[in-house]
């Protein structure tokens, strides 16, 4: 089909090399980004059911008390939510959503992150107290950078357009 200046139609002309090397890397990109998710869905699966196993083993051998046991379930627990959470991370770049709903995620990937390493913080870990001291003090200033970013993004998010 000719159109009314000669020339074929845009669907019938050539593509350009660029432009079909693009989608197909395009589509290359998208399906490695759901196998990702795939990935992660499995990884969750898998560790909340060694958390379940973990926690049944606990109570058989009457550990559940231990503060320790305990601190290392809720480590494993963040742990699982950060799975989720860059599970839907990479989902919502899959589904090519809104640029702040993602870096909202990320935010939140950030804060659960953060808290998981204030709750397993042990300053015995550390050669000296200066260098425990020094690591609190990072983990303080990432959490609250993280807090107000989160903060920005609700107060802007809330704020009617012009």
């Amino acid at each position: 089909m000719v159109e009314a200046s000669g020339a074929a139609p845009a669907s019938e002309r050539p593509r350009p090399p660029a432009t079909t090397v693009a989608a197909v890397t395009d589509r290359f990109v998208h399906a490695v980004e759901l196998a990702a998710a795939a990935l992660f869905a499995l990884l969750f699966a898998v560790g909340v059911l060694d958390l379940a196993l973990a926690i049944v083993g606990s109570v058989r051998r009457g550990t559940i008390t231990d503060p320790l046991v305990v601190i290392g379930f809720i480590d494993t627990g963040l742990l699982l939510l950060i799975i989720v959470e860059v599970y839907q991370t990479v989902v919502a770049y899959t589904q090519e959503r809104d640029t702040r709903q993602i870096v909202r995620l990320v935010i939140y990937t950030g804060v659960i992150a953060m808290v998981r390493k204030a709750i397993i913080f042990r300053t015995g870990e550390y050669a000296t107290p200066g260098d425990a001291l020094l690591a609190a003090v990072a983990y303080a200033v990432i959490i609250a950078g993280l807090v107000a970013l989160l903060f920005v993004e609700r107060v802007s998010d809330s704020t009617p357009a012009d």
